[in-house]
């Protein structure tokens, strides 16, 4: 199966899913707000799992998934190509640090 001109990987290896990954993000722009915006959206959903036992972290998370995600859909403007994740969620989880 192909999209966006690559061919996915259907279940292929974790290097195979980490390449397509990256060939869909060479634009240096887009390369960089997903550099930033990928370990913020993290942290913002860690935060946001710590601020159901610990008021006052609630807003922090927010404030660093909203402009995560602004981030990285600024960076795919650039790149000319759609998310990846709306093809396969798999996806999602290719971008986290430790991830590729």
């Amino acid at each position: 199966m192909t999209y966006g001109g690559l061919a996915m990987p259907k279940n292929g290896s974790r290097d195979e899913w980490v390449a397509r990954y990256e060939r869909s993000r060479q634009h240096p722009v887009n390369r960089v707000c997903h550099t930033l915006g990928i370990p913020m959206v993290v942290v913002s959903l860690l935060l946001g799992l710590v601020s159901i036992g610990v008021e006052g972290l609630r807003i922090p998370a927010l404030s660093l998934f909203v402009p995560g995600w602004m981030l990285q859909l600024v960076g795919h403007a650039f790149e000319g190509k759609p998310r990846e994740f709306f093809r396969d969620w798999r996806f999602l989880l290719v971008g986290f640090p430790g991830g590729s």
